[in-house]
């Protein structure tokens, strides 16, 4: 059987085979150790993505001239999943020193800024699918500092990042498609970035089909409401026995309202300019009906004056 990957695992796979230079790899081990890490006497990082595994194993290699421990275990919980469990045991108080795992990161210009947020989100980021689901990114966090920080970083980039408290964790997040576009950009993840926005381009699409269709409907049953409502003051007219009082023209378009309750505006006066001798435009067709709704409301103000 083969396992589809999930949209989070395909930009994390893409983001780890990016090549970076010394500094980037020490901020995306600083953010991937510091939040997805157990350091004590020696630094244990468990992971579920092979990809990644790699390549934080590489940049350790790489920085630090260590070669972590690899242990691989299958997980029976629920389905059968690898665990890859890497170890450091060699040069801890260097590795700690050196990544400033013990105080706060302080990070000197952007570039330093996208690697330790890329390391964030290799250690504990996912993205919902956005062809099945709204636009949603987090990033699972132990507690509300590192969420606050992590929360200013993306911030840093104008990115609208949001903190909210679920259960014992903290959450660090985007809403904004537009921001989680612009995310995906800075973590240069190419292919991921384009079945994004094609996601968000067809989508937008659709919701604007739907507006116009909403908008169509409600123009419809506008129109429909009010052509009853017409048709309502012609027969109070002909109950009345009023209609003669109208002019000629009024009374045609008075005439035909009744065989088209349902026509717009526009329509009406096609079909009368086509079937008569009355030439009129929409203009026209409305001030006709001006004219009925006065004779109506002078009737019955000359009614209640009567009375009186």
């Amino acid at each position: 059987m083969v396992k589809l990957m999930t949209f989070t695992t395909r930009i994390k796979e893409e983001i780890s085979k990016e090549s970076c230079n010394i500094l980037e790899a020490e901020k995306i081990l600083a953010a991937f150790i510091r939040y997805n890490a157990k350091v004590d006497e020696e630094i244990i990082i468990t992971l579920e993505n092979c990809s990644v595994t790699r390549y934080i194993y590489k940049l350790i290699k790489e920085t630090f001239n260590v070669s972590a421990q690899i242990i691989v275990r299958n997980q029976k919980r629920f389905r059968i999943k690898q665990i890859y469990i890497l170890i450091i045991n060699e040069k801890i108080d260097f590795i700690k020193q050196a990544l400033n795992l013990n105080f706060d990161m302080v990070l000197d210009n952007n570039e330093e800024k996208i690697a330790f947020i890329k390391g964030a989100f290799l250690a504990t980021g996912s993205i919902s699918n956005p062809s099945t689901s709204g636009y949603h990114l987090e990033f699972i966090l132990n507690n509300k500092k590192d969420a606050q920080y992590l929360c200013k970083l993306l911030n840093d980039f104008s990115l609208k990042a949001k903190v909210i408290k679920r259960g014992y964790k903290y959450i660090t997040y985007l809403k904004s498609g537009e921001s989680i576009s612009d995310l995906i950009k800075m973590f240069k993840a190419t292919n991921s970035l384009f079945e994004f926005e094609d996601v968000r381009i067809y989508r937008d699409h659709k919701n604007m089909v739907n507006r116009l269709n909403n908008c169509e409907i409600a123009n419809q049953e506008k129109i429909i409401s009010n052509g009853l409502k017409q048709v309502e003051d012609i027969n109070f007219l002909i109950d009345n026995d009023l209609l003669g009082l109208l002019d000629d023209k009024t009374q045609v378009v008075a005439n035909y309202r009744i065989k088209y309750p349902e026509s717009s505006y526009q329509e009406l006066a096609q079909i009368i300019s086509v079937e008569t001798d009355y030439k009129i435009g929409k203009s026209g067709i409305n001030h006709n009906f001006r004219k009925i709704r006065e004779l109506i409301n002078r009737y019955k103000e000359s009614g209640m004056n009567d009375n009186k």
